[in-house]
């Protein structure tokens, strides 16, 4: 049986919006991890959809996992840590869904 993780680090992109790095950090995103990846290892990278609000795009912002104490096994116990890493010129926040957004 697959040793459990105790906590991940996983990291952001610095031009993550306020807004997006709220609800990447909020509990029910970190519950949402747990149920959505049986494993994490150093270097995985997740591409997770983070909805802009009632009515937007959606965006999919790259998570990278850069630790993991213990073993790779996620468990509802798993804490969640997040740093930033250097941006990777995503497009966030409320902009996303104006005439100025991404697809303009």
């Amino acid at each position: 049986m697959d040793e459990t993780a105790t906590t991940v680090v996983v990291s952001y992109p610095a031009d993550l919006s306020l807004w997006g790095r709220d609800i990447v950090e909020d509990t029910p995103f970190r519950a949402y991890l747990r149920k959505a990846h049986n494993n994490a290892s150093a270097g995985d990278t997740w591409e997770e959809f983070v909805g802009v609000g009632c009515c937007g795009s959606a965006l999919e912002v790259p998570l990278r996992v850069e630790s993991v104490e213990g073993g790779p096994r996620l468990v509802e116990e798993t804490a969640f840590e997040f740093v930033e890493r250097e941006a990777c010129d995503i497009a966030g926040g409320w902009e996303v869904q104006s005439a100025a957004g991404p697809e303009a």
